[in-house]
């Protein structure tokens, strides 16, 4: 089955890409073509868990317009256009603000003297391989760039159909995370027991429910704290999968940069079920009515 889930979560630091590269792996095993997409193009750290060997590297590059100063008379036909402010006439010379440029294009077209082409800037580099049997890709982001959807979307756009998709998306619910969540199947939301926890998950979930995009809710360090995300689910009609339980040796693992169903059986078995549950729920997308309020 071709389907494409993104591990979300309302902050950083929740258990995320640990839900990610172990899902990813026990679905490999399971012998579903595996495609694991490290969306988080700011702080990419999959990898360190799942070890690619990779085989293919390449620029991402955004437009952006380039100004001929031989050209331009500074007629402000440029900064009417543009709805961001990226581009400003000066009496000598026209400035183009690099950051807020969203390469819409409008800009050459209503220049009157043609002075204005199209360009190219670099904000990032793909790599793709292969790891533990499935293929991996993530995006880095360069130093000083601000572009993130370009990115996330470049990463997308070497999804194959026919793939067991795992993105693992930026932490929040800011514009990263709304790039890497368009176009999935599912949004497995990982949260933590705590009221911290509870208050980014609302937050999560409410993005989702205005992407329409049905979700499901993992609990990690599950019983270091109280059954309030529990108790939110079952209010709010959200299917609650299986969790992480709090463990030192989960916590050990992790530290060393191991899949922790590598190095704990009964974890395996953890993610063996939650994989199962939520193919069933893609199957059967009916069995549990998530409640709009």
């Amino acid at each position: 089955m071709a389907v494409k889930i993104a591990v979300a979560s309302g902050k950083g630091g929740t258990g995320k890409t640990t839900v990610a590269t172990n899902l990813a792996a026990v679905a490999a095993g399971a012998g579903r073509p595996v495609h694991l997409c490290d969306c988080d193009v700011e702080e990419p750290n999959a990898h360190l868990f799942v070890r690619p060997e990779f085989d293919e590297r390449r620029d991402v590059t955004v437009a952006l317009p380039v100004v001929d100063v031989g050209l331009c008379e500074h007629c402000g036909a440029c900064a009417e256009i543009c709805a961001f402010n990226a581009i400003a006439p000066m009496p000598e010379r026209t400035v183009i603000f690099e950051d807020l440029c969203h390469a819409c294009g409008g800009c050459r077209l209503v220049c009157p003297n043609g002075a204005i082409s199209d360009g190219s800037k670099r904000i990032g580099r793909l790599e793709t391989g292969a790891a533990r049997g499935f293929r991996f890709t993530h995006g880095r982001l360069d130093i000083g760039q601000v572009r993130v959807p370009p990115l996330i979307e470049a990463v997308q756009a070497l999804e194959k159909p026919g793939e067991f998709v795992i993105r693992d998306a930026p932490p929040g619910v800011t514009c990263p995370t709304v790039a890497a969540l368009r176009g999935a199947d599912f949004a497995l939301l990982v949260t933590e027991p705590t009221p911290f926890g509870l208050h980014d998950l609302a937050a999560a979930v409410e993005l989702v429910r205005a992407l329409a995009l049905p979700c499901g809710v993992v609990v990690n360090r599950d019983g270091a704290g109280d059954d309030r995300v529990a108790r939110y689910c079952a209010d709010e009609g959200i299917q609650l999968l299986p969790g992480i339980p709090f463990s030192r040796d989960v916590a050990r693992a992790v530290s060393r940069g191991e899949l922790i169903v590598d190095v704990l059986p009964e974890m395996r078995e953890i993610f063996v079920s939650l994989l199962d549950a939520v193919t069933e729920r893609l199957d059967h997308p009916d069995t549990v009515r998530e409640v709009r309020t």
